[in-house]
């Protein structure tokens, strides 16, 4: 079962990444006041980026690298400036 990684911009500017095997029924979850503590305090706005994986523990590693990241950092990867990312 595929999972994904995905990022969300909130209205306060704040940008939430997390991971789900159900695209869908998370946004939903998020955009409903029903996701996480985060999101239910820092309403989302909009959905910024995502990623496919193969399984969980992939899209685990990639969220704990992702949210290591400054806020710099993750919004070139949303932008697509790959030669940004290379940076720690």
């Amino acid at each position: 079962m595929p999972y994904f990684l995905y990022i969300i911009e909130c209205t306060n500017g704040s940008l939430y990444t997390g991971i789900t095997n159900n695209l869908e029924r998370r946004f939903d979850e998020h955009f409903s006041g029903k996701g996480c503590k985060y999101t239910i305090a820092n309403r989302p706005e909009k959905v910024r980026y995502t990623e496919a994986f193969k399984n969980r523990s992939e899209a685990s590693k990639r969220e704990a690298q992702i949210k290591g990241w400054p806020r710099t950092k993750k919004l070139a990867l949303i932008k697509g400036l790959k030669r940004n990312l290379l940076r720690k």
